[in-house]
């Protein structure tokens, strides 16, 4: 399992998993919840100023899940996106207990670690990213 086209083909599917549920949760804050909605949410929930935190959620969400999809930037979204999630963590999930249908720990958690595999092994060469890389050697 140790070869470049194994570890490429699961970083692809990774980051695309990934991408996918980070544009998703983004596009529901901004277009279905709406961010009048959101921003009540974010309120209740005791997040710092939380119509910009709203806006700045779910743009990030949505830019930096489709960057993950195409593998763009990815080192850093990945880690910012992980920062996000953290916050997200600690203001809404901390003191939930474990499990996410009690709105618990268990989902962010997973979201953070699989950004961080991220973050530590690249994008892999399927992404813009490693076109990108490779057009420079």
């Amino acid at each position: 399992m140790n070869r470049p086209a194994v570890r490429d083909a699961a970083l692809l599917i990774l980051r695309a998993v990934l991408g996918i549920i980070f544009v998703a949760h983004g596009v529901d804050k901004m277009f279905f919840t709406g961010m009048d909605e959101t921003t009540g949410q974010f309120s209740a929930l005791g997040i710092p100023q939380p119509q910009l935190s709203a806006y700045l959620a779910s743009i990030a969400e949505m830019i930096g899940g489709a960057a993950l999809v195409v593998g763009l930037l990815t080192t850093f979204v990945a880690g910012a996106l992980a920062l996000l999630m953290a916050c997200a963590l600690y203001f809404v999930h901390l003191g939930n207990g474990l499990f996410s249908a009690d709105g618990g720990i268990e989902y962010p958690l997973v979201l953070i670690v699989s950004l961080l595999m991220i973050v530590v092994f690249g994008s892999g060469r399927a992404s813009v990213d490693g076109v990108l890389s490779r057009a420079d050697a």
